[in-house]
């Protein structure tokens, strides 16, 4: 049986990356960072948009119901104002 060899790696081992790999892996840890902060800031916006789409929502079923009590329908044109009444009350618009 032969014997093996002991193979020593007399090349030192470098104890740290490059001043150019450096700079690389910070410039790309702070772009992704940046741009997590920028989608947790849209993230913020997006709530606070959806909100206040609900708070529209509340409020335009709150004139519905005005306009149920006070014209018996809240189907009303919204670009003139045109109530547009059911056709068994015989008013119907055409």
């Amino acid at each position: 049986m032969a014997k093996k060899e002991k193979v020593v790696d007399l090349k030192p081992k470098a104890e740290k990356i490059t001043e150019e790999q450096l700079k690389k892996v910070q410039d790309t840890v702070n772009s992704m960072n940046r741009s997590q902060l920028e989608v947790g800031s849209m993230e913020l916006r997006k709530h606070d948009l959806l909100h206040g789409i609900a708070g529209l929502r509340d409020q335009l079923t709150v004139l519905q119901k005005e306009f149920e009590k006070d014209y018996g329908t809240f189907d009303v044109n919204i670009q003139d104002g045109t109530i547009n009444y059911p056709k068994e009350n015989g008013e119907a618009n055409s």
